[in-house]
């Protein structure tokens, strides 16, 4: 069954400072193959991103929010 693949990452994210920094990056990422759902906390600089690791993986995802202007990483 699919479930198995279903992974749920949360990232630090710097440098955002308003809620179209936050749309930017829940749009970015919802575009990417594997991802089923982001939700990005402004005032904690966090985001949790929900996806299929068959498909893509933390650190592709990382790397997309960092591309985008908004340094990243992945919470252990």
């Amino acid at each position: 069954h699919k479930e198995e693949f279903r992974m749920k990452q949360q990232f630090s994210i710097q440098g955002m400072s308003c809620n179209h920094c936050v749309a930017k990056v829940e749009e970015t990422l919802q575009t990417l193959p594997g991802v089923q759902k982001v939700k990005v906390n402004l005032k904690k600089a966090k985001g949790m991103v929900k996806f299929d690791e068959s498909q893509i993986q933390s650190d592709q995802i990382k790397e997309k929010i960092t591309a985008l202007g908004y340094p990243a990483e992945v919470i252990e």
